[in-house]
């Protein structure tokens, strides 16, 4: 038990971290690592050993799938996006330009490259995290990649398609 909090202890920065960028806002970040840590806490019984990380990352993108379904279900609220601001040069103008390209990505695609690129995790941790083949991971990497480089290149995204 003590072995199992203490897991749980040193696995919160990165949890902070991939909910940080998955969320791209400091207070809701906060809260979905709040609601993992209880979740997790709650649920330690149902934990049989393996990479008490990789777990924890699951509980936080479930949450996170959640969370986004239920947004959906209320009317579309229009953000105000700094297009209008002058434009900056210097590293805070790549930084940018780097963030506006990880909003563009669809959310498994964003997920996905945060927790192989930020977080450091294998393919298959990532597909056990996300719950889907290895290939569907590499396949939105590669997508993801694919979109930022376009987007760092000056092209603007099309339409997406929904199905």
């Amino acid at each position: 038990m003590i072995g199992f909090r203490q897991g749980v202890e040193a696995t919160v920065p990165a949890l902070r971290r991939y909910a940080r960028a998955l969320t791209r806002n400091a207070e809701l970040a906060d809260d979905l690592v709040q609601d993992t840590l209880v979740r997790a806490l709650r649920s330690e019984h149902l934990f049989h050993g393996g990479d008490i990380r990789s777990w924890l990352y699951t509980i936080l993108t479930n949450l996170n799938r959640n969370r986004l379904r239920s947004l959906a279900r209320r009317p579309p609220m229009q953000a105000i996006e700094d297009n209008d601001a002058p434009d900056m040069t210097g590293p805070e103008a790549g930084a940018r330009d780097i963030e506006r390209a990880l909003a563009a990505l669809a959310e498994d695609q964003r997920a996905a490259l945060l927790l192989v690129v930020l977080e450091g995790l294998t393919y298959r941790e990532v597909a056990e995290v996300q719950g889907v083949p290895i290939g569907t991971v590499m396949s939105r990497l590669a997508r993801a990649r694919m979109q930022i480089r376009a987007y760092l290149d000056g092209e603007r995204p099309t339409l997406r398609r929904v199905k």
